[in-house]
């Protein structure tokens, strides 16, 4: 999950056979909502190819109080996510340039999430503008 910039906000891992749509939940409870006594920062939409056009994930996002922009099957393409989605795939291409990660070498998912989250720091350090990261 990133946000409109293509900051990555969560990222869970999961086996290969497994789709999409049956993460779209954990994903969401791993952003970093706010905590207990701060207000909320809910994203105010959620964007999704296809695989999470469901009528059950769309009204539970909606009760969650995020609103679902899906491509709906059955549709033409071209249904203008394109442009969204873009910034997603681009920070995914991000995180595949670290060798460890384009390929699931470890068996255990712990050590694998350990080392996408190290890319997704790396990816939110260089989008850090240069004045914040010189040291006083």
């Amino acid at each position: 999950m990133v946000d409109g910039r293509g900051v990555p906000l969560a990222c869970v891992v999961s086996a290969a056979n497994v789709h999409d749509v049956r993460r779209l939940l954990p994903t969401v409870v791993a952003c970093p909502l706010g905590r207990h006594g701060t207000t909320q920062r809910l994203p105010a939409r959620l964007y999704g190819d296809r695989a999470y056009g469901s009528a059950g994930h769309e009204a539970l996002l909606r009760w969650i109080g995020i609103e679902p922009v899906f491509a709906h099957r059955g549709t033409e393409h071209g249904s203008g996510l394109g442009r969204v989605r873009y910034v997603v795939e681009r920070t995914i291409a991000n995180v595949h340039q670290n060798r460890r990660l384009k390929v699931r070498y470890e068996r255990r998912s712990d050590i694998h999430q350990a080392f996408l989250t190290l890319a997704c720091i790396k990816i939110c350090w260089n989008r850090l503008p240069k004045k914040l990261k010189r040291p006083k």
